[in-house]
């Protein structure tokens, strides 16, 4: 081997990406293919799984080939994927029995509903870190033993579940191991972050049998071998990752007290808390922010369901803009959004409102208001989204952050980035590599497979390109807050379960 190669598979909610490394954080090649995004019902949302190996897998083999690195330079692969989003296949065949269900579906509202009333929330709370949601993989593969009568198949072992690693990892992988790594598992409300273990009470209350899950590993470590068709050579595949943890990873957030904001499809802010899980007083999440060597590293979590696809609401429901780019320029054309505040509760609410039947509002609109008000709007919800995020973190500790470091697709907008720095108050750190998340999942790789001594030597690889700066007056951040907020309480509770 030559200069070592790393490759990181980034399974997302509307595309699979691949992003090939060197090991000093260059972007060798990267290659993104987006997929059908199916809703059978308003508020269900799935994806065809075939669509999502056949579209990582594509993407893999033509981000080595348009790189040119040769394959057995390559040391190591890691998956970093989609959470929550649910998958039950066929142990022997490897079919799925169903569509996956997507982490953004509320079809399992009623079973939150039924845990609350059962007395389970506490509990949930409790193991988990989380709070009783639709987001969460346990109802949904609770409802999907109970639709299709599968719990007799289950309990024989006949079938895997698995969030998208784990499905990705059984069909990449030499042997089909049918494995998860701890960040994944913590958002099943299946695991219990404090034993590290799937937790027996958790699988009652839903009647999971034990047989149809996943072993849990560390997040880098070795799992086996990629396939040796796939890339004409069995290279190992060394780390599962959540997006979110991945991004973390990415950040070098390695301290505790750093967070990062991750604008991808939804917002996800993560903080490193250390060695103990913070229980959050705001509405916010305590997960795993990693587990390695068997030591695991909590985080607290706040998740905007609506980030980067509110823009792509606007582009592909309706017909706005043509492509996410543009939306900087139109936001810039006017001076403010005219009153104008969007909520994009299209899916519900997340933290810390944590609102089932919430829907999608615009409020505010005028006779002349027109579209590039409704499209800065959209920008700008992006952003207080996320400072109900960062608020809620710092009463949670009790300070407030001296900055906030941003990845993701959409913190490419400048735009967007100012007036996030502006709307907190702090700065906000940009990196040279905004796909935090690949280069998360490649780190870890490289920590399982001994190409790093540590977490520390390879942070050696993130680099940081601007810091914006706030501009905008305490007063003036005050108003806008204040009719932010507003206009959320205009869309909660809207669906009437």
């Amino acid at each position: 081997m030559k200069t070592p190669i790393l490759v990181a598979l980034d399974q997302g909610t509307t595309s699979s990406r691949a992003v090939v490394f060197d090991t000093q954080g260059h972007v060798l090649a990267t290659h993104a293919i987006e997929f059908a995004q199916h809703y059978p019902q308003p508020g269900w949302v799935e994806h065809d799984p075939e669509d999502i190996l056949q579209t990582q897998t594509h993407a893999l083999q033509t981000a080595v080939r348009l790189s040119g690195v040769d394959v057995n330079d390559i040391a190591a692969i890691g998956i970093t994927n989609q959470r929550e989003t649910t998958l039950l296949w066929d142990r022997d065949t490897g079919a799925c029995v169903h569509n996956a269900i997507v982490w953004q579906c509320r079809r399992t509202a009623p079973y939150v509903e039924r845990l609350v009333r059962e007395g389970k929330r506490d509990l949930i709370r409790e193991r988990t870190g989380l709070v009783a949601d639709a987001y969460f993989s346990g109802t949904k593969l609770a409802y999907l033993l109970d639709t299709l009568n599968l719990r007799a198949r289950a309990a024989r072992g006949e079938l895997c579940f698995g969030t998208v690693d784990s499905f990705l990892a059984w069909h990449l992988v030499e042997g089909r191991p049918h494995v998860t790594d701890a960040t994944n598992a913590s958002r099943t409300m299946l695991f219990n972050i404090h034993t590290q273990q799937w937790d027996d009470d958790l699988l009652a209350m839903l009647d999971i049998p034990r047989a149809v899950l996943p072993q849990v590993v560390d997040t880098a470590c070795v799992i086996g071998n990629l396939r040796t068709e796939i890339l004409g050579r069995p290279i190992p595949v060394a780390a599962l990752a959540g997006d979110q943890h991945a991004s973390l990873f990415g950040q070098a957030c390695f301290e505790k007290g750093m967070l990062k904001n991750t604008y991808g499809t939804g917002c996800f802010m993560l903080m490193n808390t250390g060695n103990v899980p913070v229980q959050s007083q705001n509405g916010l999440l305590s997960t795993m922010a990693w587990r390695l060597d068997g030591q695991p590293t909590y985080a607290l979590e706040g998740s905007v369901f609506m980030g980067g696809a509110t823009v792509q609401w606007l582009r592909d429901e309706l017909g706005m803009i043509r492509c996410s780019a543009e939306t900087e320029q139109i936001a810039q054309s006017v001076p403010d959004t005219a009153g104008v505040f969007l909520v994009p509760a299209f899916t519900g609410l997340g933290a810390p409102y944590w609102d089932m039947y919430s829907r999608g509002t615009i409020v505010g609109m005028t006779r002349g208001t027109n579209r590039a008000h409704i499209v800065r709007a959209a920008l700008e919800a992006i952003a207080y989204q996320s400072a109900d995020l960062f608020l809620a973190m710092a009463a949670d500790c009790g300070s407030t952050p001296p900055h906030m470091r941003v990845d993701g697709g959409a913190s490419a907008n400048g735009f967007l980035m100012q007036f996030q720095s502006d709307i907190l108050g702090v700065p906000v750190i940009r990196p040279v590599v905004l796909e935090t998340t690949a280069l998360g999942a490649a780190l870890l790789a490289g920590l399982g497979v001994g190409l790093f001594a540590s977490k520390e030597e390879a942070a050696a690889m993130v680099k940081t390109d601007l810091t914006y700066t706030p501009a905008m007056s305490e007063h003036h951040r005050g108003l806008a807050l204040y009719g932010w907020h507003r206009a959320v309480e205009r869309a909660r509770g809207w669906v009437e379960p």
